[in-house]
C-alpha cells in the first residue's frame, strides 16, 4: 500500500498525520512546536511513522501546512492551512459546509462546497483575543492548567464580563475580577463566552451553514463547545480528531499527487 502525509507546523503544536489509499489514517502524532520550527517538523514526521511501523520509504508524498509549512524542508509540496482544514473537515464530517478553526494565534471562519473547496473565509487578523493564546492568557493568571479551563469553566453559574479585545490584557483583566471575590469558574465561563462572541462574529460575516465543523486544538476543550453551540444556535462537529484536520486536509492532498502520478502508468497498462 502507497502512503501519504501531511505535517501541519502550528504556531504552538506540530501535527503529522499519514494516511493509506483507502484514505484512512494509518498514524498521526503530535508535539510542541518550540524555537526550532524545522525540527519540530521532522520530528512530528519521524513520530508518526514510528506509531505507524513505517518506513519513510513507505510514504511517496508529503505535503506541509500551517504557519510554519515552508519549513518542512523534507515535503515535497505546500498548501495553505485554510484549504486543508476545509478538505479535513468535509473528510472526517461530509455534509461540513462551515468550518471553524481556533488556534494558538488565530482563529478561521471558513465556508466550504461540498468537495471541500474553499468558498469564503475570515481570520481575526488584528489580534489573538479570540483564540486559544487568549485562554492561555486566562491559564497563566489563575495558573490552572489548560487542560482543566473547559470543565472548570463549565461548573461556573454567573458569567463575569469579559470587555478587553487584547490578549496582553486578558491577564489582568483575569486578576482583576477574581480581587473582587468572583469565582474561578464564574471569570473562566466570562472567557469562554468572549471568545465564542468574537468567533461567532467572524463566522457569521462568511454565512453560518450547517453542518458546522469545529477543529484546532481549542476543540479538544468542552467549554469553548458549548458556549460557542449556545452563541451559534447550531451543534458543532467534533471528533477525536479535530486536532489534527489541518494534517489531515494536507495529507488528502498529499494522496491525490500520489494517485494522479500513477494514472498514466495505469492507463499505459491498460492500452498495452
Amino acid at each position: 500500500m502507497a502512503y501519504a502525509a501531511g505535517v501541519d507546523v502550528g504556531s504552538t503544536q506540530t501535527k503529522a498525520v499519514i494516511i493509506g489509499e483507502d484514505r484512512r489514517i494509518a498514524a498521526r502524532s503530535l508535539m510542541e512546536t518550540g524555537s526550532n520550527v524545522v525540527r519540530a517538523a521532522e520530528q512530528a514526521f519521524a513520530a508518526a511513522l514510528r506509531a505507524g511501523d513505517l518506513r519513510e520509504e513507505e510514504v511517496e508524498f508529503v505535503v506541509g501546512t500551517g504557519y510554519g509549512r515552508y519549513k518542512v524542508t523534507f515535503g515535497n509540496t505546500q498548501v495553505t492551512e485554510i484549504s486543508c482544514h476545509g478538505r479535513g473537515a468535509v473528510h472526517m464530517f461530509p455534509r461540513t459546509r462551515t468550518v471553524v478553526d481556533m488556534g494558538g494565534q488565530d482563529t478561521k471562519a471558513i465556508r466550504v462546497a461540498p468537495g471541500g473547496e474553499i468558498v469564503d473565509f475570515c481570520m481575526n487578523d488584528k489580534c489573538a483575543a479570540g483564540t486559544g493564546r487568549f485562554l492561555g492568557a486566562a491559564s497563566a493568571a489563575l495558573d490552572i492548567p489548560l487542560s482543566e479551563l473547559g470543565p472548570t469553566a463549565l461548573r461556573g453559574e454567573r458569567p463575569v464580563k469579559i470587555t478587553t479585545t487584547c490578549t496582553v490584557f486578558a491577564e489582568s483583566e483575569v486578576l482583576s475580577w477574581l480581587g473582587k471575590g468572583k469565582k474561578i469558574e464564574d471569570i473562566l465561563l466570562g472567557v469562554h463566552q468572549s471568545i465564542a462572541m468574537r468567533s461567532a462574529g467572524l463566522l457569521r460575516r462568511v454565512g453560518v451553514e450547517e453542518e458546522v465543523t469545529f477543529t484546532g486544538g481549542v476543540a479538544r476543550n468542552v467549554a469553548m463547545i458549548r458556549t460557542l453551540e449556545e452563541r451559534l444556535g447550531v451543534r458543532l462537529n467534533v471528533s477525536e480528531e479535530s486536532h489534527y484536520m489541518g494534517a489531515l486536509g494536507a495529507a488528502l492532498f498529499a494522496l491525490d499527487h500520489v494517485q494522479a502520478s500513477r494514472a498514466p502508468a495505469a492507463a499505459a497498462r491498460r492500452a498495452g
